[in-house]
C-alpha cells in the first residue's frame, strides 16, 4: 500500500490543530515509519506492508483518541536521553529536565539524594548519571510506575536503588540520611480540569497529578516534614511546584523550620521551583 504525507495530516487535522496535526504526521512518517527527512517534506509516497499499513492504523487510531504521542511511542526524551513511558507513569516535561539542570548546577557529584514519587525514573537516573559517585534513592508509590523505572534504570545503566514507599504514610525513623530531597509531586488542583487537554487529563495517571482543592500543599508538606528527619544539617529541599502556590509553599517550609527557601523561575518566566535549606 502507499500512503502519503497528506493523507496521514488529513486524518490528524480533523482531530488536531493545522499545526499540531503536522508535527505528528513528521512523527509518524519519519520517526516510525521510516521516512526519511527529505522524502517527508517533498510529500512523497511512502510504501507500507500489509503488517505496516496495520500498525499505521493503529498509530493513528491511539492519536485520534489523543492518546500522547510519546504512549504511542513508547518513549520520551529527557536530557538528551530516551526513557520508557507508559500510561502509568507522567511524561517528563521540559520544566522537570530544568530542575535536574539546577540541581547538577548545585550540587557536590557525591551527595545523598533522594527522589520523591519517581514516575518513569528521568530525575533519579538522569542525576545517577550524571554523577556516577551519587547515592541515588528513588521512591514511588506505584508499583507500576517502579516497574518501569527499574527498566529505565537498567537500559540507561544507572544505579538507582528504587523503593516502594507512600510518602503520604511513611515513617522516617527508619530511613537513611540525604543531602537532597527532590521532588515533583502531584500539584494540580482538581478543578484545574476543566482546562486540562484531552491528551493529559484522558492518559496520564492522576494519581500523579492531582491534589484535592481544599490542601494544593498536600505533598510538599508531608515531604517537608519527612526531610526534617531524614535531611543532614544543610541538606536541601528541590520541588517543582504549581506556579500559582509559590509564596504558599515557602512560608510553609518557613513554619516549618527551613532557611532560605525562595522561588525560582522557569525559562518561560513562571514561578516554577521552591528551594529551601534545613
Amino acid at each position: 500500500m502507499n500512503v502519503t504525507v497528506s493523507q496521514i495530516r488529513s486524518i490528524l487535522q480533523a482531530c488536531y490543530p493545522r499545526q499540531e496535526a503536522a508535527n505528528l504526521s513528521r512523527i509518524v512518517c519519519c520517526e516510525m515509519l521510516g521516512q526519511s527527512t527529505v522524502d517527508y517534506y517533498l510529500g512523497k509516497d511512502i510504501t507500507l506492508s500489509l503488517k505496516e499499513e496495520q500498525e499505521l492504523d493503529t498509530i493513528l487510531t491511539r492519536l485520534c483518541d489523543f492518546e500522547p504521542i510519546q504512549y504511542v511511542q513508547g518513549v520520551a526524551n529527557f536530557l538528551g536521553r530516551t526513557f520508557h513511558v507508559a500510561p502509568g507513569v507522567l511524561i517528563p516535561r521540559p520544566e522537570t529536565e530544568e530542575l535536574v539542570e539546577l540541581l547538577l548546577k548545585e550540587l557536590p557529584v557525591d551527595a545523598r539524594i533522594l527522589d520523591v514519587g519517581t514516575g518513569s525514573g528521568c530525575i533519579a537516573i538522569s542525576l545517577s548519571k550524571e554523577w556516577p559517585n551519587a547515592q541515588v534513592v528513588a521512591w514511588d508509590v506505584s508499583e507500576e510506575a517502579l516497574t518501569l523505572a527499574r527498566e529505565n534504570n537498567d537500559t540507561l545503566q544507572a544505579s538507582v536503588q528504587f523503593v516502594l514507599c507512600d510518602v503520604l504514610t511513611c515513617d522516617p525513623s527508619e530511613k537513611e540520611q540525604y543531602e537532597v530531597i527532590v521532588s515533583n509531586p502531584p500539584y494540580v488542583l482538581d478543578k484545574e480540569k476543566q482546562d486540562m487537554e484531552r491528551n493529559v487529563l484522558d492518559w496520564e495517571p492522576s494519581l500523579a497529578l492531582f491534589v484535592p482543592d481544599t490542601d494544593p500543599l498536600l505533598f510538599y508538606r508531608r515531604i517537608a516534614e519527612l526531610g526534617r528527619e531524614m535531611l543532614v544539617t544543610g541538606g536541601k529541599l528541590y520541588f517543582e511546584i504549581n506556579r500559582a502556590f509559590g509564596e504558599a509553599t515557602v512560608a510553609m517550609l518557613c513554619e516549618q523550620g527551613y532557611t532560605n527557601a525562595h522561588i525560582q523561575k522557569d525559562i518561560s518566566g513562571n514561578d516554577r521551583f521552591v528551594i529551601a535549606e534545613r
